[in-house]
């Protein structure tokens, strides 16, 4: 009496498995084009990094963490930590890690932002995203590596594809809060004054919301850098690949190296991204 009874069952796992064969019978074409785009923007990135040398790139990251931070020495420390990763011999992997964090970023924003603010618009988008933003968020992370498989291989662009789903529920969320908290009386006097939607949005909204998107890219960032990691699994090369391969041999050292590494990466960029978070 305890069990529950076998004839009351929904069959959610062969009606999802038999939407992505037909996804992938009839739009074949269609994951093909945006595989393509998406590793033309990851190749784009690797190029701009990969050709910058460590010792032009590490002052470039300490200035930066002077300038945006705010703190002589917070720049000192960045550069240091960037040498110690050099001293690993994880260069590389770790310029390869930050071209797939910030592709994924960039796409991120270009479909979060947008979202947030017709979210911001509408209660009726807000009451249909908010759920479906929650079940983004807790679904865990490796669920994500499957479809994005089946629909573009092993590589560097299904890890992509499944960073990207994972890391843009926050910036969606916190540019809807973002403008939604916005004074009321700045927008109404705006309007009072005969600006469009348009102006009202760019000139009065998205600057008041500012510093709640800056957490909401620093949250996405963060969100990416993790998912990378995980996005080895499918072949995404970079320190991830590392830490598993340590998993693999058991090489604690290795393992410890390339951890230090992306958490040192994650420390850089959470600093960075956060700065502008802050009202000046």
């Amino acid at each position: 009496m305890s069990s529950f009874p076998d004839i009351i069952n929904i069959p959610l796992d062969v009606w999802i498995d038999n939407v992505m064969d037909w996804l992938l019978l009839h739009l074949e074409f269609f994951f093909d084009f945006i595989g393509a785009v998406i590793l033309q923007v990851i190749v784009t990135f690797e190029n701009i990094f990969l050709y910058l040398p460590w010792f032009i790139f590490i002052p470039i990251v300490g200035f930066l963490g002077w300038k945006l931070v705010g703190s002589k020495v917070t720049g000192i420390v960045f550069m240091a930590l960037l040498f110690l990763i050099g001293t690993f011999g994880y260069w590389e992997l770790s310029m390869r890690t930050l071209s797939l964090v910030i592709t994924s970023v960039f796409f991120s924003l270009l479909l979060g932002i947008p979202q947030g603010i017709i979210m911001a618009r509408s209660d009726k988008v807000e009451g249909f995203m908010k759920p479906l933003l929650d079940g983004m968020q807790t679904m865990p992370s490796f669920v994500y590596l499957i479809p994005a498989l089946m629909f573009f291989g092993m590589g560097k662009v299904p890890a992509m594809f499944a960073t990207i789903i994972y890391a843009v529920p926050p910036v969606i969320r916190l540019t809807n809060v973002g403008i939604r908290n916005v004074d009321k009386e700045a927008v109404e006097a705006a309007l009072a004054y005969g600006a469009s939607k348009k102006q009202v949005l760019f000139d009065v909204q998205l600057p008041l919301a500012k510093p709640s998107i800056m957490v909401g890219i620093n949250q996405t960032t963060m969100m990416a850098l993790a998912m990378v990691v995980i996005g080895s699994m499918i072949g995404a090369k970079g320190l991830g690949m590392e830490v598993l391969l340590a998993i693999n041999r058991i090489e604690v050292g290795r393992g410890f190296e390339a951890g230090i590494s992306i958490v040192v990466l994650a420390i850089i960029i959470d600093r960075i991204t956060f700065s502008f978070s802050k009202k000046k």
